[in-house]
This record gives C-alpha cells, structure tokens and sequence, in this order.
C-alpha cells in the first residue's frame, strides 16, 4: 500500500477516496450529531441550525467530505512546494491515517471545518516569498483567517502565528503586518455594522468569550496508543527533515519551519474555551501529516514505514471496532 501511494499517479486520487471511505466506515454506521461548544462562532452555529432538520447521516458525510478534501489540498502543497524530494501521495495518505487514530476528529465541528481555511492560508504563505508586491496576498490571508474566526473563535488567535511566519516568509514590513490585521478586522467590521443597522446591536453576546483552561482528557489504553503512533512517526519524520535540511532549498526550509511553528500553536488552541474533548486538536494533523509523510518516503531501511502503516491501520479498526468510543 506504501509503495502504491509512493507513486504520483492520478489513479491515487480516486484510490485515496476509497482508502478514507473504507478506515472510516464506523463514522457511517453510528453517525455522531455535533454538539455547539463555547469556542464555536457565530457562522458554524447557523449552519448547525441549517442542517438540523437534516438526516444524521448528514454529518458523517460531510466530515468525510472535508477530510477528504483537506488531505487533497495538503498534498497539493506539498508537492508544489517541493518539500519532499519525490512528489508522491504520502502526505494525503498521512493526514487520512492521523485523523482516524482519534473519534474526535471523525465528528462534524468548528476545528474540523476551520482547517480547510488554515490550509489556505497555508498555500498563500507559501506564496508570498520572494515575490516583490504582496500586499493582495497578504490582505487575503488575514481575511480568510478573519472569516475562519467566526466557525470557530479560538482559531483568532493564530493570527499571531500568521504574523510569525510572515517574517520567516519575507522580510518584515510594516504596513503588510497592518494590511494582515486589517484583513484579520475586516469581517468583523461588516458583522459589527450588520448589528447596528439591524439594532440588534450587543457584540459581546454574539461572540464567545476568551477563557482560559486545562483540557479534561479521559485517560486510557487507547488514548496513549494513538498518541504514540501520532508521535513516533513525527519524530522519524524530523529526523530525516533535519538531517537533509543542507541540501534543501531556502524556500523549502522556511516552509520546515512554518509548519514546525504551526504546531505549536495548534497545541496551544485546546486552551482556550475548551469543551472537553479532542476536536480541536485537530489542527495538529495538518503539520503532522506532512512530517509523517517525510517518515514514508525517506526511511532508508523499507520496512519501517511498512510497519508503521500496518500498525497504524490495524490499531484504527480494533479502535474503531473494540474501542470505547466509537
């Protein structure tokens, strides 16, 4: 299946929809309805109230849908991008595999939705370098961000990680970090108007509240398993990315870094308006995904990789099957 998925062919496109629909069967045949949590915007809880009178098969699907489509756009960037020597579909496979080691993240939500925004901004970072006027682009990223903030509030805070990566992107100047903010601004500026001319004018009851907290994790066998297999990988994945990061491109190093710096952040949102589960650290797949797929393609010794996909595969369906979750 590694060596399948090796090969850049447009058979994988269809054969990667097959590989998400069939690891992703349990979501199909015991379909979760999304709950609203206190991180969730105004946006994502109308189009919960839009699809409500809807079948609950509804759901699963649509999440299938956008994970589908958001390993998609996550391979295209990379491959474009030239971060890996070889463009294959390990990045796309990677990102399907690391989204069914958590129920969680196989559940319609905010976070869910929201990173297929991230993944946009993303390849307009990328972008931005070494081109001589950028300020559309950059506009563009803060509004996207800005419209992404209002599916789910707690993503407003990787504004600051955009501004981060602007400097590792390109030299900093001011006036794009103040055409970012105002970009960043901007919807929240027709949504605060849109309120007074209605007079329905109260922001601070529209928006959710910033609160800080500790994750509640339940703790099992089965949480820790799933972590070291988002881990490991990760790690083997870093490994062969620092020891080839001489001979790569500056571009493709900044671009290292940036998804390095990503994952920071996306460890840091689960703080802020937690609502008890694992939905919003799905945006930790994104990066992870890429450094995983990096473990795939460059591992010296072919049956590392193996191993770790069959592992992997064999851990998600007893999970999904035997687990006390799903």
């Amino acid at each position: 299946m590694t060596g399948l998925f090796k090969q850049k062919t447009p058979v994988n496109f269809f054969v990667l929809l097959l590989f998400g629909l069939l690891i992703k069967l349990p979501v199909f045949l015991n379909p979760h309805l999304p709950v609203i949590r206190p991180g969730d915007g105004v946006l994502y809880k109308e189009m919960l109230r839009f699809l409500q009178p809807s079948n609950p098969i509804v759901y699963p699907l649509l999440t299938w849908l956008l994970l589908y489509v958001q390993a998609v756009m996550l391979n295209r960037i990379v491959n474009r991008n030239r971060m890996m020597t070889v463009s294959t579909w390990f990045p796309g496979m990677s990102y399907m595999l690391i989204t069914s080691l958590l129920p969680d993240w196989n559940y319609f939500s905010a976070p869910l939705l929201v990173n297929t925004f991230y993944l946009l901004i993303i390849q307009q970072l990328f972008k931005i370098y070494n081109i001589s006027d950028a300020k559309g682009k950059v506009y563009n990223v803060g509004l996207v961000a800005g419209i992404a903030a209002f599916f789910y509030f707690s993503s407003a805070a990787f504004t600051v990680w955009i501004l981060l990566t602007m400097v590792i992107m390109r030299p900093f100047k001011l006036n794009e970090w103040m055409l970012c903010l105002l970009g960043v601004f901007t919807p929240f500026y027709f949504f605060a108007a849109g309120l007074f001319i209605s007079d329905q004018w109260d922001i601070s009851r529209q928006l959710p509240h910033i609160v800080f907290g500790l994750p509640q994790l339940k703790q099992s066998v089965w949480l820790a398993a799933s972590v070291l297999l988002l881990l490991l990988p990760f790690l083997f994945g870093g490994y062969f990315i620092q020891d080839g990061l001489r001979k790569m491109l500056i571009q493709v190093r900044k671009g290292w870094s940036l998804l390095l710096l990503f994952i920071l952040f996306a460890l840091f949102i689960p703080f802020l308006n937690d609502g008890g589960t694992l939905e919003s650290w799905i945006f930790a797949a994104i990066p992870f995904a890429a450094f995983h797929a990096s473990m795939y393609l460059y591992s010296s010794l072919r049956i590392v990789p193996l191993l770790f996909f069959w592992v992997t595969v064999v851990f998600i369906i007893a999970f999904q099957y035997a687990g006390p979750r799903w």
